[in-house]
């Protein structure tokens, strides 16, 4: 597999900083992004719709195997991606730095913004495909459930710096410091492996000699449609493995539809705090911060339980809390519909809640992710996993908007708690075919 020069304290600290660089735009455009555009009245159904950009995340899989076996043995498999994308992140953010905020309420502006964070989003989702990989090949399998709670981890730190310290500080420094701060912290974050001298993972270098060793010739129209074939070929090998048996299949249905309810929801969070009367600051300290610091604990609770848990057991519980806990958010709802003098802490308390049970909910689904990726395709296969939730997942954050201006907030909220429960029941056909045996060594 690969060259284990690296400790695994050394290991995860690396995945940390990676998976924090990462988690610091997504932040502002999960977490940040809906709360402004609510402040400067945007309609709940354009909010939703904002829910395009996580579209390249859905589809990262197209070019995953691009990001597996196209890069440079010298400057390494996952570096000769993540430090280009690092670099493209920073030049889009400096253009986001130049954008006047107060104009988000016209929509020409909006849609100008929205296609820089596309961009910004299509520069991440490579930038995962490859860190990713990189996590799959260096964590052995009993590291697995710790080295996802550092992934889990370092993206919420992310979030909380890009989503909830954001909101905090647009009351006190300009919209372009902000963004300046964000690629400095992008900059910091990338110098662990910018000098991270990253293994020669065995299978590549043995192709590598194999194509070395082999004679080099003039291409001809025959050779390449042979190789075209061959093209087509390796991919439906790389993603029939998903479709080769019934166990696959059942775990491919978990995948579709794990994030449904959970975006149907996350979404109209952020919006409902700001036409319940919260302020940004409000909203990104208790909302954001508090609710990212209540992941961290998630992850690490659920990190500690699978150590104990079989994998079903795990999912079955995790995603029936996550479900139960979005039903809180109907709850307060309800009750600020009827005219219940909200306090604050509710709200906040029911978040905090929620953001546990998500985290563990997570945790749990990419420890299976890990282990039914092949270590020769591991970026391919975990990538395509992670893809496969948010496929659908998408369409559920594009609904939200216009289930919550239909039914309204308690309607919305509702629904999504009901149809996590119902969701549970894929994982329990799943689990009738799952073999704890099957985790990948």
């Amino acid at each position: 597999m690969a060259d284990h020069k690296h400790s695994q304290t050394y290991t995860l600290g690396l995945l940390l900083s990676l998976y924090l660089a990462q988690g610091l735009p997504a932040g502002f455009i999960t977490q940040a992004l809906p709360a402004i555009l609510r402040q400067y009245h945007v309609s709940l159904q354009l909010i939703g719709w904002s829910g395009l950009l996580l579209l390249p995340s859905a589809l990262k899989f197209m070019w995953a195997p691009l990001v597996d076996h196209h890069y440079s043995e010298k400057v390494g498999q996952s570096r000769s991606w993540i430090l280009p994308s690092s670099a493209l992140a920073i030049m889009i953010l400096l253009c986001v730095a130049m954008f006047e905020p107060t104009s988000l309420v016209q929509l020409k502006p909006a849609i100008v913004l929205f296609s820089l964070l596309f961009t910004l989003s299509i520069i991440g989702a490579t930038q995962d495909i490859a860190t990713d990989g990189l996590a799959v090949r260096m964590l052995g399998s009993k590291a697995r459930s710790a080295g996802n709670a550092i992934q889990v981890t370092g993206y919420r730190i992310g979030l909380i710096i890009g989503g909830g310290v954001l909101l905090i500080v647009m009351d006190y420094w300009s919209w372009s410091a902000v963004f300046f701060a964000m690629i400095g912290l992008i900059v910091l974050n990338t110098l662990p492996i910018l000098f991270f001298k990253e293994p020669i993972w065995l299978d590549k270098a043995h192709k590598k000699t194999l194509q070395t060793s082999a004679p080099k010739k003039e291409i001809s129209l025959h050779q390449l449609e042979s190789r075209f074939i061959q093209f087509l070929k390796r991919v439906k090998f790389q993603f029939g493995y998903f479709w080769s048996n019934t166990e696959m299949r059942a775990w491919l249905l978990v995948l579709l539809v794990f994030k449904i309810a959970d975006y149907m929801s996350s979404g109209m969070v952020k919006p409902m705090m700001v036409d319940m009367g919260f302020s940004l600051s409000k909203i990104g300290f208790w909302g954001t911060i508090l609710g990212s610091l209540s992941s961290l604990v998630g992850a690490a609770l659920a990190a500690w339980l699978m150590r104990y848990m079989r994998r079903v057991t795990a999912l079955v519980v995790f995603n029936g809390l996550q479900a139960l806990t979005t039903g809180l958010y109907a709850l307060i709802a309800w009750l600020y519909a009827h005219e219940y003098a909200l306090q604050g802490w509710e709200l906040y308390t029911a978040n905090s809640i929620e953001h546990v049970a998500a985290a563990m909910a997570m945790v749990g689904l990419l420890t299976v992710a890990m282990d039914y990726a092949r270590p020769q395709h591991a970026g391919s296969d975990f990538t395509f996993q992670v893809c496969a939730m948010t496929i659908l997942g998408g369409i559920g954050y594009l609904a939200s908007g216009y289930l919550a201006h239909g039914l309204g907030y308690a309607g919305q909220f509702g629904l999504s708690a009901g149809l996590g429960l119902v969701l549970l029941l894929p994982i329990v056909w799943w689990g009738r075919y799952f073999k704890q045996t099957h985790v990948v060594l």
